[in-house]
C-alpha cells in the first residue's frame, strides 16, 4: 500500500486534469483521426509515464534534476517535438485533409508522438523525484510502490483522455461540416508550438 493513498490520489487528479502538452496532443490526434488516433496516442503517452516511473527507481530521474546539461538537453528535445507537431497541424490546416493513412501505420505514428512528448519532458522527471517518495511507506520496497503510483496516474489518464476524445471526435463531424477543422487545426498547432516555446525557454 500507498503512505496515505486519498492524498495521492488528489494530487493524481490535480496532475492529470492540468492542461499539457499531452492533453493538446490528444486534443489534435482526436481531430485529425478520431478516438484511435488519441487512443494510440494515450497509450504512448502512458508508455513514457511508466518508463519514467522505472528511471526514477533507478536514479535517473534524480540524475536529470541534477544536471543542468541534462535537463536542459531534455527540455530542447521535448520543445522540437512539440514545435514541429505544431509545424505539421499548421501545414495541414493549411493543406486540407491528406490521404488517409494505413490504420496501422497511423496508429504507430500517433504512439510515436504520445511517447516522444511524455519522455522527452524534463518536468516529469522533477515530478518523479519530488512526489513519489512521499507517498512510499518507511521500509516498503521502491519498485512496487513507484509502480503502483505510476499505474495510477496511467489509468486516470486513460479514462480521462478517453472521455476527451470521444467529445472531441464527436465535434469533429460538426466541424468538418462548417468548415471548421482547417481552424481547429491551426488552433491545436499553435497550442503545441506555444508549448514547446514555453518548454524551451521555461527556467528549472
Amino acid at each position: 500500500m500507498l503512505r496515505d493513498l486519498p492524498a495521492f490520489l488528489l494530487v493524481a487528479l490535480v496532475v492529470v486534469f492540468t492542461p499539457g502538452p499531452a492533453t493538446a496532443l490528444v486534443v489534435r490526434n482526436a481531430m485529425a483521426g478520431g478516438p484511435r488516433a488519441a487512443w494510440a496516442t494515450t497509450a504512448g503517452n502512458s508508455t513514457g509515464i511508466l518508463l519514467w516511473a522505472l528511471a526514477s527507481v533507478l536514479g535517473i530521474s534524480a540524475l536529470v534534476q541534477a544536471s543542468e546539461a541534462a535537463f536542459a538537453a531534455l527540455k530542447v528535445v521535448g520543445a522540437v517535438v512539440l514545435v514541429s507537431l505544431g509545424v505539421q497541424a499548421w501545414r495541414r490546416a493549411r493543406r486540407g485533409l491528406p490521404a488517409a493513412e494505413a490504420p496501422a501505420r497511423a496508429a504507430r505514428s500517433h504512439y510515436r508522438q504520445g511517447l516522444l512528448t511524455s519522455f522527452a519532458n524534463p518536468k516529469l522527471a522533477v515530478f518523479f523525484v519530488a512526489l513519489f517518495p512521499q507517498f512510499v511507506p518507511d521500509g516498503q520496497a521502491v519498485l512496487p510502490a513507484t509502480l503502483t503510483m505510476a499505474a495510477i496516474i496511467v489509468a486516470l489518464d486513460l479514462v480521462w483522455f478517453t472521455v476527451l476524445a470521444v467529445l472531441v471526435s464527436r465535434a469533429r463531424g460538426a466541424f468538418a461540416q462548417r468548415g471548421w477543422a482547417r481552424r481547429m487545426d491551426a488552433l491545436s498547432g499553435t497550442v503545441l508550438v506555444a508549448l514547446g516555446l514555453r518548454l524551451a525557454l521555461e527556467p528549472r
